[in-house]
């Protein structure tokens, strides 16, 4: 690849990491009499350059960076627009970080000295003290929050000096874009309590997310421990310290005092960014610790993490104005594979009739393939190389060969009924699968659309949809769970996260794996629920098909969604459903397979059913409701249906 060309005044040296809609280069502005400066040179990706909201963060976040002149916080010092696309210019940080310090330090199996946390803790909680202490121009305080403090993001320099990097997600009390609603940013495990239940912060949840990176640098362990996501969520919750108490007798008690009160669980108990920096130096100065950034300098030197390398380039899993020079051995490698970000690339598509689409990114090929347009034999090219079918390229390999994300005809093959959809058909349709506990899936099609609604053991598991706008991230979008730019974001770093939306959002810090699993049974059910709208198109059910996607239950039984559907269709609809039996004498079931009590129904639909005196038919019933209170005709109509199409009224025996 040739030289990158330059970007307003910076000539660019070279790529130094590129994320889901940014990249960051290293670069250098030239000045008269040979001055030169290095700086790490932040461009939004031109195919992103259009998208309002990535902007406006973007531009929050040069505002924001604008203000932050600390020797502890990485500097911004340029902020412009070129050929359309927003650049930022930072101060470009040569070293690594504590997430790599952490890493290699297991890997000799070797303890961070305290003094080195002492100084780090300290240097990160000055930069926070600053950060807070922020005002308007009136002189009224912003708020700021930053809100992911992690190991990756506070720097380590060569020198022994630290930086505390990545505002692109702080927060502050005027800016509410992007941090609104109970949204939760920041990393698994780097996490307050207040932010995992998802409640207002302030500048002490940064406190307890500084103590427990410096936690974990003291005990070589994660503070919360690792597993399921969700239990280091409730021990995040409930500010469960046991891994900390069990090393409570090698932790000087002065420090094991500084960060209990780091770690409270009420904020309004924990010390401001300021005290705990101003009790780090107290604690360093007693202790006789005054030459903190030197040992921290020997001690990377030591570690093969300042080789001052400037042909090594390693960005250890995000974008940020880190030059890394470290150097692990061949042991520690392993740990850091596969943080490296990939760059977004561009793909044409060539259709069965001849068209070609393209050039798209990432995210809009994997959109295609989940929407059905795209097969595993369709012809696809990548960054300029020739056209090969789809199966060629390993970051599809998760859509192309998964069973319910792919859209092939076989399975109607295997078909053992069909039929004609249309309005309020499909009620009795899944009433028997569901009542018949069967297993296998139910495919709905029209000219323009393709759904398929797998089950097990008679209740709905997973719901496919070719509808663009039912697809995870849409929903997403749509509900104001995330932002457009926070799902392309993820999107473009599937391959990271083996093809799966939802773990990219949680690896990024953007959803709680709490609010995920929230979000797609919510999800999987409104799919559900839109199937039984469709008032034109075919049907078919094949046995024993599975999706083999993982699944999230919905919460309720399958025959409370059909009585969500009933409650939600149109009145002409169950009108036009109930026409065929309308002189049609019915009589309650004596032993129905499914009984009233299973649809769980609102109490007054229990009191409409139990008003209706048998043999009745449908049409002597609606007429004499409709003479004791007109208001009450539609609950009839949706309880007579509901008892009809699902076997609790029927012919007498």
């Amino acid at each position: 690849m040739g030289p990158e060309a330059p970007i307003g005044p910076y000539r660019i040296d070279r790529r130094l990491a590129t994320g889901g809609m940014a990249e960051v280069f290293v670069a250098h502005r030239e000045g008269p009499h040979g001055f030169s400066k290095r700086v790490a040179l932040k461009r939004i990706l031109p195919q992103y350059a259009g998208d309002p909201d990535f902007v406006a963060m973007f531009i929050d976040e040069a505002k924001l960076a604008a203000r932050l002149e600390h020797p502890n916080v990485v500097q911004v010092f340029d902020f412009g627009e070129h050929s359309g696309s927003l650049f930022l210019a930072m101060e470009l940080v040569e070293g690594t970080n504590v997430n790599r310090l952490l890493r290699a330090a297991a890997v000799r199996d070797e303890v961070i000295p305290l003094d080195t946390v002492l100084h780090i803790g300290a240097e990160v909680a000055q930069a926070l003290a600053y950060a807070h202490r922020l005002t308007d121009p009136e002189g009224k305080p912003i708020g700021f929050v930053h809100r992911d403090v992690s190991p990756a993001n506070v720097l380590l320099t060569t020198t022994g000096h630290v930086k505390l990097s990545d505002f692109g997600i702080a927060k502050v009390a005027v800016q509410s874009r992007h941090t609104e609603d109970g949204h939760v940013r920041g990393k698994l495990g780097y996490m307050s309590p207040e932010q995992v239940l998802g409640k207002p912060i302030d500048g002490r949840s940064d406190v307890f997310t500084l103590t427990t990176v410096m936690a974990e640098m003291i005990l070589g362990e994660p503070l919360f421990g690792s597993g399921a996501e969700l239990d280091i969520l409730i021990r995040i919750r409930d500010a469960d310290l046991s891994v900390l108490e069990r090393s409570d007798r090698r932790i000087p008690k002065d420090v094991r005092k500084i960060l209990a009160r780091g770690l409270e669980r009420n904020a309004q108990h924990r010390p401001t960014a300021a005290a705990f920096a101003d009790a780090l130096g107290e604690i360093r100065r007693r202790r006789g610790m005054g030459h903190g950034a030197e040992r921290l300098a020997r001690l990377l030197q030591r570690l093969s993490l300042s080789a001052r390398d400037p042909d090594t380039v390693d960005v250890p899993g995000k974008i940020t104005a880190l030059l890394d020079t470290s150097s692990l051995s061949t042991d520690a490698e392993h740990l850091v594979q596969g943080l490296s970000p990939t760059s977004p690339e561009i793909y044409r598509v060539r259709l069965a009739d001849g068209r070609t689409l393209g050039p798209l990114s990432f995210p809009r090929l994997v959109q295609l393939v989940t929407s059905g347009r795209i097969r595993r034999d369709t012809a696809i090219s990548k960054e300029g190389a020739g056209f090969a079918a789809a199966t060629e390229l390993p970051e599809l390999t998760r859509f192309i060969t998964s069973p319910a994300l792919t859209w092939h005809l076989e399975e109607l093959v295997r078909a053992d009924r069909r039929g004609e959809l249309g309005a309020a058909r499909l009620v009795p349709i899944v009433f028997q699968i569901m009542r018949d506990r069967e297993t296998g899936v139910l495919h709905l099609w029209d000219e323009r659309r393709r759904k398929k609604i797998y089950f097990v053991d008679g209740e709905p598991e997973f719901v496919a949809s070719t509808d663009r706008s039912e697809l995870l991230g849409e929903y997403l979008v749509a509900h104001g769970i995330c932002l457009r730019m926070e799902v392309e974001m993820a999107l473009a770093l599937l391959p990271r996260y083996g093809g799966r939306l939802g773990d990219a959002l949680v690896g990024l810090g953007i959803l709680r794996p709490v609010e995920l699993f929230r979000a797609i049974t919510e999800q999987v059910r409104a799919r559900l629920i839109e199937a039984f709208r469709w008032k034109v198109g075919r049907w078919a059910f094949a046995r024993d098909v599975r999706s083999h996607e993982e699944t999230f239950p919905i919460g309720e039984s399958g025959f409370e969604v059909l009585r969500d559907a009933v409650a939600s269709a149109d009145l002409t609809e169950l009108e036009a459903g109930l026409s065929p039996d309308w002189e049609e004498a019915l009589v309650f079931a004596e032993h129905p397979r499914v009984r009233a009590e299973d649809f769980r129904l609102p109490a007054e639909w229990t009191r409409m059913l139990a008003s209706v005196e048998t043999p009745t038919t449908p049409g002597a019933f609606l007429t004499e409701v409709a003479t004791r209170s007109a208001d009450a005709l539609e609950l009839a109509y949706r309880v007579l249906f509901l008892a009809v199409r699902c076997d609790l009224l029927v012919p007498p025996p």
